[in-house]
């Protein structure tokens, strides 16, 4: 069981460590990047490079002049005590250090595929019981057609301590949140709160009654992660970031060298805002038979939509301009462009 506790990783506080350092540059810089980093963060991170187990790291080219868009599985895995973790969040990221841009791409966790290297097909959260997250990572490849050049994950008990270390989160939680059902770990969550300790926050991701399901679930997963990312951004305190890496020990690692990873947050710290644009892949739910294990099966028009979005991402010679967004943006887009049109209308008849 040994072996499979250090099977969790880095993703998202690679994420939180890249986000924190672009916007608060001017402060970091002045305590010293470099000594910061090389002297002490990558010594912290030595521990966490674990390469995926049946494949090898794709080489994605982090070169400084080049900076060419790479991809990132982020992985969530709840796993307690000896349990073997599932990855109940799983996100495609495409990380683009020339312009600070980044997709993420939610996967439902029991989406129905197929398990390469298993010959079935099964929920996709059971590659990693299955195989870990080389298998994942294998399995994600052949739904997006589309090259995971690396995978970070994270078990989320580790996050408990770091959150209170941090001094708790920010969490949209408006009314109590019970989770009483039979079968079901107990709990409640007060709404209203300013912030919310480890153990809610904890408690948010792990929530399972509401109406919405896989759905609700995983945009509470991706609401949790901005938290985290927001709530970074506003420390000040650097030295802190070391002993929050400690106090993750073993929970997190990843397939990307230290110095990899440094090497693209230091070139993010030269771009302009960092800018994440989030999209959950969209499908119904259902079971194959009567009285069989409830399945999430994936809209086969919007797998098409998010693989030509994750290979439009991918390409380095797409523009800035031209990256193909969520649809969720390019209607908040043109909402916003009938407003003013609206508005320039009245204002004529005025």
């Amino acid at each position: 069981m040994k072996k499979h506790k250090r099977l969790y990783a880095i993703g998202i506080i690679a994420v939180v460590l890249l986000a924190a350092a672009y916007l608060n540059r001017e402060t970091l810089a002045m305590a010293g990047f470099d000594w910061f980093v090389q002297d002490s963060l990558e010594k912290k991170l030595e521990t966490t490079y674990k390469p995926a187990e049946g494949r090898q790291p794709k080489p994605v080219g982090l070169d400084l002049k080049k900076e060419e868009p790479f991809s990132m599985l982020l992985l969530g895995v709840d796993q307690r005590d000896n349990e073997v973790g599932r990855s109940d969040t799983m996100i495609y990221s495409v990380v683009r250090p020339a312009d600070g841009k980044m997709l993420l791409v939610s996967i439902p966790r029991d989406l129905y595929v197929e398990i390469v290297g298993k010959d079935r097909e099964d929920k996709i959260n059971h590659a990693y019981a299955f195989g870990g997250a080389g298998m994942t990572m294998d399995t994600v490849e052949e739904l997006l057609d589309a090259p995971v050049n690396h995978y970070a994950s994270v078990n989320f008990e580790g996050f408990r301590d770091v959150i209170d270390a941090m001094g708790g989160i920010a969490l949209p939680i408006e009314e109590d949140m019970v989770n009483d059902d039979y079968g079901h770990e107990k709990f409640v969550i007060e709404g209203g709160q300013d912030l919310y300790d480890g153990k809610d926050a904890l408690n948010f991701v792990r929530y399972r009654e509401d109406a919405g399901g896989d759905m609700n679930r995983t945009e509470r997963h991706q609401q949790f992660l901005h938290a985290i990312i927001e709530k970074a951004t506003s420390m000040k305190q650097w030295s802190k970031i070391p002993s929050l890496i400690d106090i993750m020990g073993e929970n997190f690692s990843t397939d990307m060298m230290p110095s990899a990873l440094i090497d693209m947050s230091q070139a993010m710290l030269t771009k302009g805002d960092l800018t994440m644009y989030s999209h959950t892949m969209l499908g119904q739910g259902g079971r194959l038979n009567n009285g069989g294990a409830w399945y999430y099966f994936v809209d086969e028009e919007d797998l098409a939509q998010v693989q030509t979005m994750i290979h439009n991402w991918l390409d380095a010679d797409t523009p800035s301009a031209s990256l193909i967004l969520p649809p969720k943006y390019t209607m908040q887009e043109e909402k916003e462009v009938e407003s003013l049109s609206s508005a320039a209308a009245t204002n004529r008849t005025e």
